[in-house]
């Protein structure tokens, strides 16, 4: 007797289409996703908007404008580096004492040594280099805590730095080398109601920002990755020219962008481009996010720690060189309070104490909320008793609105 099968045609049909996710819902997904750094966004906003009403419009004057990046270069710079140790799950307490030292280095180099003053900054920057591996080392591969080494190394170089100067400023620089700091891009073709190789500069920022955007768009597409609704899309990209074409021609009605704009311009892509899209910046990540986890995948995570400090110091002695060049001189004082700068910063800007989190964009804009905020606060009078009060209330609040979120996430 034979019996006739009968096919299942319930298995064997597709599987039904899945709907799509609401746009309502893709939006709230990305902007979960995004908080930190929406948030820092609109915090700066708010932050200017209530200074310039405050200030009664000085806050954004263009001169105004250009003295801020000029004063906060050098926090911007160390600001890069500091997130990129915190991401690593490290801090360094020596940045403001190496930037001195280098300062004061420089300048016995091409002051009192009339070294030409391009040799001298290649100099500075290995130095800056072999103090940063000189402390990586202890960290790496000795084990010894960060905390305890850059503690060691802040002592050092303050030390070091009124022994070179002996106990004196030493002044002036080289007018070139001054320059580097209070310089601007030079203008081409005469002068005129804007600075013109400024314009071209910010239009060709603001083609390659938006091409990125569309560039990670499609990246996050293509990967199945929730990508936000088209209309929040353009607006985004909208509101990003808008703010880069209003900071271009404010930079631009001057005397166009400083050339320690353009420095920190440079270093941001670089930074970004490195954390957000090499191996080695996904590497740093892993060792911030779980050492052992990392250690266990196959990364070096000796080498990743040696090569952060490396880094930090070779920024270090960059921010110094500016910081001296903008002051045109060395002074055994130079580089006090850079580093709590510039950890604040890189907190406020979204990074985490327990290592893992931040971005380098991040880290800019927390540079600039303190930038804006120790800028309007002069402005309307405010001393610097109270402005250190509110700066460190800021920060307390940045870091305690982090804790918050992770409770609330893991609840």
């Amino acid at each position: 007797m034979t019996t006739t099968g009968t096919v299942n045609t319930a298995s064997s049909a597709p599987p039904p289409a899945q709907p799509p996710t609401p746009p309502g819902r893709r939006l709230r997904a990305v902007l979960q996703g995004n908080f930190r750094q929406y948030g820092m966004v609109a915090a700066l906003a708010v932050i200017v908007i209530l200074f310039q009403v405050w200030t009664s419009g000085i806050l954004l004057k263009p001169l105004n404008v250009t003295n801020i990046v000029q004063q906060n270069g050098y926090i911007l710079i160390l600001a890069i580096g500091m997130v990129i140790v915190i991401i690593s799950g490290h801090i360094d307490l020596s940045v403001g004492s190496i930037a001195g030292f280098i300062g004061a280095m420089s300048a016995v180099l091409m002051i009192r040594h009339d070294m030409p003053w391009p040799v001298a900054l290649v100099l500075c920057l290995l130095l800056g280099a072999l103090i940063g591996a000189w402390q990586g080392f202890w960290i790496a591969y000795v084990g010894i805590p960060s905390f305890i080494v850059t503690l060691a190394g802040m002592l050092v170089f303050r030390g070091a730095t009124q022994y070179l100067l002996e106990g004196q400023s030493i002044a002036p620089f080289p007018r070139s080398f001054s320059q580097v700091s209070s310089g601007f891009l030079p203008e081409i073709g005469g002068t005129g109601l804007y600075h013109w190789p400024t314009v071209i500069l910010g239009v060709v920022v603001m083609v390659a920002a938006v091409w990125q955007q569309v560039r990670q768009r499609r990246t996050q597409s293509r990967y199945g990755f929730d990508v936000s609704p088209l209309g929040w899309f353009v607006f985004k990209c909208a509101a990003i020219v808008a703010a880069l074409a209003a900071f271009t021609l404010l930079l631009a009605s001057y005397r166009g962008v400083p050339v320690v704009g353009i420095i920190l311009a440079v270093a941001f892509v670089i930074y970004a481009f490195v954390m957000r899209s090499t191996v080695f910046g996904r590497q740093v990540y892993a060792v911030g996010g779980n050492v052992a986890a990392a250690r266990l995948s196959g990364v070096k995570t000796k080498r990743v720690t040696f090569l952060v400090f490396v880094n930090m110091g070779l920024l270090s002695a960059l921010a110094g060189l500016l910081f001296a060049a903008r002051l045109n001189s060395a002074t055994p004082q130079a580089g006090i309070g850079m580093e709590l700068e510039a950890i604040a910063a890189a907190f406020i800007g979204g990074a985490s104490a327990n290592g893992g989190v931040g971005t380098v964009l991040g880290a800019i804009i927390g540079g600039f909320v303190l930038g804006v905020l120790n800028n309007g606060m002069s402005l309307i009078g405010i001393g610097s008793d109270v402005q250190q009060v509110i700066k460190g209330l800021v920060l307390l609040a940045a870091v305690g609105f982090d804790v918050y979120n992770k409770k609330k996430g893991g609840a």
